[in-house]
């Protein structure tokens, strides 16, 4: 798989594609330094280079197609600073204020964006309320789009990000599906940064190692007219949130097979960016499944039942072909309809790297786990239940970055439910794996103090 792409690959084979072309055009009159990229046309399927360093990154970039009139473009080492005078209280672990996800820190960053001026100089400012006309287009259009990440205090007391990277490109390719101006990844990560090392150090005490703030990089179209029309206006924004551990979900969660009334994304619309209109229309059908006694949708789609993703989460399962191969299987990228997740690319990742038996084929027998092998493709819940049958389901799991890596006990589809194994007693023997090998690089543990996918945050 290649670097999370900032268009997606055109399998159309028209002529023209519209979305592509507008994204195109976006791209050249907003971010012109993004316009050449080679990701533009990079294929997902394709193996990925090991993530650069910014400064490698930037001497990689290709030389900007010049327009016109050039216009500033986001810039973070222009950012105004002015800090709080009146801090906020940190929450106490355990109190409901922790749990109430509504406690962010005391500084947030902003940027503003006009089709006219460009992207102004960002400032990092005291958190605080937005001032949005009640005619602005994320109102009305569902212009907005976001990112999950987290920031956290690593057992060896040092701040760490995740693969950021990732996330800069992902929120780039999301901003470009719904019309808002093109940003270089590399100072939208800069910014994070910033606001990471100035609030980090009081709200991720070194006294709370295990711990973590919950990041929210979002964009949304600010323009105050009603017309539906690209925005001309758009306001980019970055805050921190305290939130409590997640639940143990080491008992397994169990999964409701969503219902032929139900479509949470198709070929040709938007499932593969990460955009609130993804995620509004799909609560009504989450709140019934927990009154049933379920975590989370498992959606499908389509006459054949197509797994795509349970819940907000990527979708894992682990079975053996009937020739008796052992595979670990997930949604392919291909229809545009399942998210390009982050803990998703990593898994795959290390398992191609770990566990395949072609690498590092140690970490397999270290952990007496059986070589496997990896396939992406698209793949229906008739085949699971037929699996499950035949004895040759090994376990299952979901993956993402609120709940991690979550191994899956139950799914109920049309009336029956499908038991899922579980080797370790509370999870599968490969979810157990990834999430151990996952935790050591995210907390600065288990000798993975300086892994390349960690991005230590030196605090001010």
């Amino acid at each position: 798989m290649a670097p999370i792409a900032v268009t997606p690959p055109n399998h159309s084979g028209n002529v023209t594609d519209l979305t592509q072309d507008g994204i195109k055009t976006a791209l050249l009159k907003t971010a012109p330094s993004q316009a050449n990229s080679a990701s533009m046309t990079d294929s997902l399927t394709a193996t990925p280079p090991n993530e650069p360093t910014t400064a490698a990154a930037n001497s990689q970039k290709p030389t900007p197609t010049s327009t016109a009139a050039e216009l500033p473009t986001l810039d973070a080492s222009k950012v105004t600073c002015t800090y709080t005078q009146t801090p906020r209280a940190v929450p106490v672990v355990g109190s409901p204020e922790m749990a109430s996800q509504k406690v962010c820190t005391d500084h947030m960053i902003q940027a503003q964006w006009t089709v006219s001026t460009g992207w102004q100089a960002p400032s990092l400012q005291p958190y605080g309320p937005l001032s949005l006309a009640p005619t602005a287009s994320c109102l009305h259009y569902a212009t907005e789009c976001f990112e999950g990440m987290k920031l956290y205090r690593g057992h060896d007391l040092k701040l760490r990000l995740f693969r950021p990277q990732l996330n800069c490109r992902r929120m780039l390719m999301s901003t470009n599906r719904i019309a808002l101006p093109a940003f270089d990844p590399d100072q939208l990560l800069a910014l994070i940064v910033k606001l990471c090392a100035t609030d980090g150090k009081k709200w991720l005490p070194k006294d709370r190692p295990g711990h973590f703030l919950y990041i929210r990089p979002t964009m949304i179209a600010s323009d105050p007219a009603l017309g539906v029309e690209r925005p001309k206006e758009a306001l980019l924004f970055v805050l921190l949130c305290c939130f409590a551990p997640m639940g143990d979900m080491s008992g397994g969660i169990k999964l409701l097979a969503s219902q032929d009334d139900m479509c949470r994304a198709w070929p040709g619309g938007f499932g593969y960016a990460k955009v609130g209109a993804n995620y509004g229309p799909s609560l009504v059908a989450q709140g019934e499944a927990r009154k049933k006694g379920y975590h989370q949708i498992l959606w499908l789609f389509g006459d054949d039942c197509t797994i795509t993703e349970a819940g907000a989460s990527n979708f894992f399962v682990v079975w053996r072909t009937q020739e008796g191969r052992l595979q670990l299987v997930t949604a392919d990228l291909a229809e545009k309809i399942v998210l390009d997740g982050v803990t998703r690319r990593s898994i795959l990742e290390l398992a191609r790297r770990r566990l395949t038996g072609t690498s590092e084929g140690v970490a397999a027998a270290a952990a007496q786990l059986e070589t496997i092998e990896v396939v992406e493709r698209k793949f229906t819940v008739f085949e699971i239940e037929k699996a499950a049958s035949e004895g040759r389901l090994v376990e299952a799991f979901a993956a993402g970055t609120a709940w991690f890596v979550a191994p899956i006990s139950q799914i109920h589809f049309r009336g029956k439910d499908i038991e899922v194994p579980m080797a370790k007693g509370a999870s599968g023997a490969y979810a157990e794996f990834f999430k151990k090998s996952l935790q050591g690089i995210m907390w600065g543990s288990h000798g993975m103090e300086s892994h390349e996918w960690g991005h230590v945050v030196e605090e001010e």
